[in-house]
Parts: structure tokens; sequence; C-alpha cells
């Protein structure tokens, strides 16, 4: 107190440093992820890669899993290779397959392995590709939480692009998409659609058609059931006599029968004339490539390019992405593009807890105005408020924790315990003034009186939320976050309270008269009441 000026200078310039330059660099994120232990694999095999041919890929790549993390630190490997019939019930957060060529694998490795996931999701993003090229991996979150936290969304990033022309959306899709391939922060981006199936083109000569005494319906009856099933164009239901059970019956041909564009073409038509005329004889037959997957969204053709986050900072890689869409350049006619997933609800969720933090501490400015009747003594009360959050920084820095729905109420908690700390202080040290020692001993004395009741609040706290920054046990690590910050916070705001808020006090205070005025409008003799109009 004997150094007011290089006491509050000092704090000023640490709190500036700490909250505008440090405080940005920290790590952004909704929730702490909890995928310290399992990782989900998504596996695109080239388009129109059969499912048996995808299954014996997916033995592979289970094969490299286990020589590259050891079979000794797996502790369960899940997968689903192809789509999911329409009778199978699956929600679609578990499971992300768009066709036989795509595969999920969860792998989950034994808790207490010393193994890291994330060296080893960056062992096989290396790996991988090299091992099985023209596949394209995508490490998923593998948690339930961050599943939930994506919105719908595979992976953690996504940008979707929506137009009127599906030409447009496809060109202006692959130029994000190259521009997207370019950010550090972002892994594994991809189509989440097939862009180029193979298909066969079918093409009937309806003349020579008719001259052989079929149709295009019975083309199309033929090429269906012999490259799907009868089920899809004629269903048929055989009752058993003795059960009573009705069962489907339908005609397919084998798919090993069906391996190249000689066999399609030899596929038989039925005719009016008896005669079984070859695809070949009635149709042009030609290879070609289509969109696997059409989706859209109002109405308009929509194309999603998709990528992981490589860290936890989430808040970074919002921005990257919305830079690279910048550096496209401008979009076609009626095109837009919209990020989904975690990275846009970042945005949303901080800056509604920033603004309701501001509106906490205003409101609880104008509460602490209305008690002590005096607005600089309410000031004094809040100068502990940036202490809280260097303190919070400070230690989620030295931690390595991210900022996130946990730590964020922890720095509220804190800011709550210090404001408490604080009143307690300044109701002290104004009776002191008011009996009538100077500002600076009334500061002092109450620094001392109430030094026991501060550190026994203060250190209560603190030492109730190590086993909680400690993350010991499994699982722990979700709240983990909520206890280091409430400890960097309550132990600034303690030091602020003690050495700090007196030489505030003492500055503030220094010239205030003993009889403070009445910020009652109802009171006749306080400067905001209201004059008669005839006075």
């Amino acid at each position: 107190m004997e150094f007011p000026r290089l006491l509050l200078g000092a704090y000023a310039i640490i709190a500036v440093v700490i909250l505008v330059i440090v405080g940005p660099r920290l790590a952004e994120e909704i929730f702490p992820s909890l995928a310290s232990t399992q990782f989900r694999l998504r596996v695109d095999a080239p388009d129109g890669t059969r499912v048996a041919v995808t299954e014996a890929l997916i033995q592979k790549v289970l094969a490299t899993i286990t020589r590259e993390a050891g079979a000794s630190n797996l502790d369960l490997t899940l997968g689903y290779v192809g789509t999911q019939p329409s009778s199978y019930p699956i929600n679609s957060v578990f499971l992300w397959t768009s066709g036989p060529q795509q595969a999920i694998i969860n792998v989950g490795l034994k808790p207490g392995s010393s193994l890291s996931l994330r060296a080893l999701e960056e062992n096989l993003r290396h790996k991988l590709p090299q091992e099985f090229p023209g596949t394209h991996f995508s490490f998923d979150p593998g948690d339930l939480i961050s599943q939930i936290l994506n919105f719908g969304a595979p992976s953690s990033a996504e940008v979707a692009i929506t137009g009127p022309q599906y030409a447009d959306v496809q060109v202006y899709a692959n130029r994000v998409q190259k521009e997207l391939a370019k950010v550090k922060e972002l892994r594994d981006v991809e189509f989440e659609e097939p862009l180029r199936y193979p298909a066969v083109n079918v093409h009937v000569n309806r003349v020579l058609a008719g001259q052989l005494g079929t149709t295009a319906n019975d083309v199309g009856t033929a090429v269906v059931a012999s490259t799907a099933s009868s089920r899809f164009v004629a269903p048929n239901y055989w009752r058993d006599p003795k059960s009573g059970v009705g069962y489907q019956v339908q005609v397919q041909v084998p798919q090993p029968a069906m391996t190249s564009l000689k066999d399609i073409q030899t596929i038989p038509v039925n005719s009016s004339t008896g005669a079984h005329p070859l695809l070949s004889q009635v149709a042009d037959v030609q290879s070609t490539a289509v969109p696997g997957e059409l989706d859209r969204q109002n109405g308009m053709w929509m194309i999603i390019a998709s990528a992981n986050v490589g860290n936890s900072d989430f808040a970074r890689a919002a921005k990257e992405i919305d830079r690279a869409i910048a550096r496209v350049g401008q979009a076609p006619r009626g095109v837009t593009t919209q990020v989904r997933g975690q990275v846009s609800a970042l945005k949303q969720i901080f800056t509604e807890l920033a603004i309701g933090l501001a509106l906490a501490v205003v409101v609880v400015l104008l509460l602490l105005t209305a008690t002590f009747q005096s607005f600089r003594l309410a000031l004094v009360v809040i100068s502990t408020a940036p202490a809280v959050l260097v303190g919070a920084i400070l230690m989620l820095l030295l931690t390595g924790t991210t900022l996130n729905l946990e730590s964020f109420m922890g720095t509220i908690m804190a800011i709550g315990v210090a404001v408490a700390n604080a009143i307690l202080l300044v109701t002290f040290a104004e009776q002191n003034r008011r009996n009538g020692a100077d500002p600076v001993s009334a500061a002092r004395a109450a620094a001392a009186e109430r030094l026991r009741p501060v550190l026994m609040t203060s250190l209560a706290m603190i030492a109730g939320m190590v086993p909680m920054a400690l993350a010991i046990g499994q699982g722990s690590e979700e709240t983990a976050p909520l206890g280091r910050a409430v400890i960097g916070g309550l132990f600034a705001a303690t030091l602020a309270t003690l050495f700090l808020l007196p030489t505030v006090f003492g500055i503030v205070q220094k010239r205030a008269s003993f009889t403070s005025p009445s910020l009652d409008p109802e009171d006749p003799d306080s400067p905001f009441a209201q004059k008669p109009e005839n006075a």
C-alpha cells in the first residue's frame, strides 16, 4: 500500500496482457472430449466397390491397426460394412455409410494403456494410405458426447454447399474442398457424398425393341431383376400351407455372375413373341459415372465437405475455415455455403456466454451500488474480477486445458466467491472509515480483521476442487477444467482481495465524505430525487 501507483500499474498491465494477448491463444472447444481411449475410423474404398471386397479390405485394415497399436493395447474393435437395410433399426448418429464401399470401425484401447490415442491416430493417418492406396480414411470422434455435439454431422466440422443448379454446386464444392485441404488445423477433408459412382447407361432402341416384340418396360424389368432383385419390381409372396406364414420370393442373378459390362449386355429380355433377345440387341449399354448420393436442403442441391479438427482448438479451426471459404472467391449465382458441426456451434455458444457474463457483471454492479449507496464502492468490489480471469487463464495454460463450458462455469463460480470476499472486506473498511479512520488505515485494518475468513473461504473452495482438478478416475477429464479454473481464479482473487483491494479502496475513498449521498430516487435528500414541478 506504500506504492499504490506501482501496484495498480502492474495490475493493469498484467490484466491487459493476459486478457488481450494471452487469453485469445487458449484453445476453445464446446465440451472437454472424453475420447482418450476410443476413436472411430470411417473407411471409404473406391466408389463402386462391392461389399465382399470392402469386407476383405476392412480385415486388412484391422490387422494394420492391431500391428501399429499392439494387440495388448486393444480392448475391442467393432465394424460395420456397407449400407444398413431399411429394416435395420439404427440411428444415423451411430452409423454413417452411404454405399457398399464405406465401412465404420470403432476402436477402443484398454483403460490405463500408455499408448497415446492422438499419436496412434497420426501414425495411422500416414500408414493406412500408404498400405491401401485409393482408399480414404477419416478419424471421426469416437465418444458419444462429441458425436452429439456435432449436431448431426459425422465429423467435427463440415461445410454444406447448396444451390439451385447441381453443376454449379459441384464446381464450387470442388474449389472449397481444395482450400479446406490446405488448412493445417483440419484433417481427413473429403466429400460425404460419392460424386463419381460407376454406373451403366442403358439407352433403349425403341424401334428395334418393338420389332423384336419387347418394350422399354420389359428392358427395365430385366435389368433391375438381374442387377438387383425382382423384389423391387415384382413383389411375390408364397404362403406356407402348413404354418400359414407368408414368405417373400425374389429372383436375382448371383453377384459373382454379374461383374462386367459384357455380363450386363448378355441379360435376356422377355418379349411377346416368346423369344429372349439379349440386352445388347435392343439397347446401347455404356459405362458412365453419376453422383452416388443426391442430397437436398430446402429444395436446393447440397454437397457436403467434412473434416476433423486435428487438435482441440475449434475456435482457430473455425476462423481458418472462414478464411478458406473467403479465398475460394465469388460463388456462382444462388450458391451458398454453411459451416456446420461443432465449429459453428462454438461461435454461438461462446458469444452468448460472454454476453451473459457481461450482463451478470452489470447486474452485480447495480446491486452493489444499491447496497452500498455508492457507485465508487461498487467499482472497488468489482476491481477483483479481472484477477479471477487472469488466474483462471494462467491455470488453464499451465495445465494445457481448453476453454470450454466446464472451465467457463468454473470461472463464473470463482468470480462469485471473489466478489463475496471483496464485499466482506469493503464493508468492514467502510465501517472503519466512518468511525474516523483515514481510508488507508481503514482498508489495512479491514484486511487484517477479515484475513482469516477470506483465507478460510478461499482455501476450503480450492481444497475441495483439487481432486476434481487432478482428474482422478475414469471419465474425470470431463469435469477437470471446472476445478482447474476455480483453483486458478480463486488463488489470484485471494491475492487481489488481500493486497490490491485495500489499495484501491484507499485511493477511491481518499476524498470521500463521511456521509455518502443517497442514490434512492424516493429519498428527498438524494440528488436523483424528482423535484416537484412548482419547486
